[in-house]
């Protein structure tokens, strides 16, 4: 995606990507709502014109739905992204789609944002109470066994705590980033759903008892 594109005027224009996950069932409902969207921001000083490409299939019977606003200037578009009708017509919009997110381009509001149920979140993943247990899950093997090995062979003895600490870090999150959290994700990839889509209680219960079986296990473990 770009942050800006040039029609043959040689006016560049800022650009807004809105991602709205939708049932498939809500697939006409959400076009009139969308339509509304439309109106609304046509409304607007500085609008160019929106897109509304064909939406794509995903599992869990929902549709993506990419529409992309364009306006002729940053502040134009900033106007937009934060006034009161958008969050109104957003609001609107839930009983439409399950969760959105945004992405807006040289507004200096670069992020993206997803929302589900009213509530702002950092993305589209798991939820937060879900990657901060996989975190711990992984994180308490690699620190315990680095700092029994480190201190095993002696290696940093000498050092004072702060350049140490650093050094334990630096190797901690390599071994977490590249090798343990790609194992478990793969793992446990049929309970860390995307938040917008509902497991089954009899799946969260499976991947819930795995992690606290795990961790108990390496618990026991370690204490002898």
């Amino acid at each position: 995606m770009l942050a800006t594109y040039q029609e043959k005027d040689e006016i560049f224009y800022s650009s807004a990507v809105i991602e709205h996950i939708v049932p498939k069932s809500k697939k006409l409902a959400f076009r009139r709502w969308h339509n509304s969207l439309v109106r609304n921001i046509q409304k607007y000083q500085g609008f160019v014109r929106i897109d509304l490409p064909a939406p794509l299939e995903c599992k869990n019977g929902v549709l993506k739905w990419y529409s992309v606003m364009h306006f002729d200037s940053p502040n134009h578009l900033d106007d937009w992204l934060t006034s009161k009708d958008r969050t109104e017509i957003m609001k609107i919009g839930q009983q439409f789609f399950e969760s959105y997110r945004f992405k807006s381009f040289t507004t200096g509001l670069e992020g993206w944002f997803s929302h589900q149920s009213g509530n702002e979140m950092t993305s589209l993943g798991p939820s937060a109470w879900k990657q901060a247990l996989i975190v711990v899950l992984g994180l308490y093997p690699i620190v315990f066994l680095q700092s029994k090995l480190f201190e095993s062979l002696g290696i940093m003895q000498s050092w004072s705590f702060a350049n140490s600490m650093l050094i334990n870090l630096f190797v901690t999150t390599i071994i977490l980033t590249w090798f343990v959290m790609p194992a478990i994700t793969r793992s446990l990839e049929f309970w860390l759903k995307p938040a917008y889509v509902l497991s089954k209680a009899k799946t969260e219960f499976i991947g819930l008892s795995g992690i606290l079986l795990a961790m108990g296990s390496m618990v026991f473990l370690f204490n002898y």
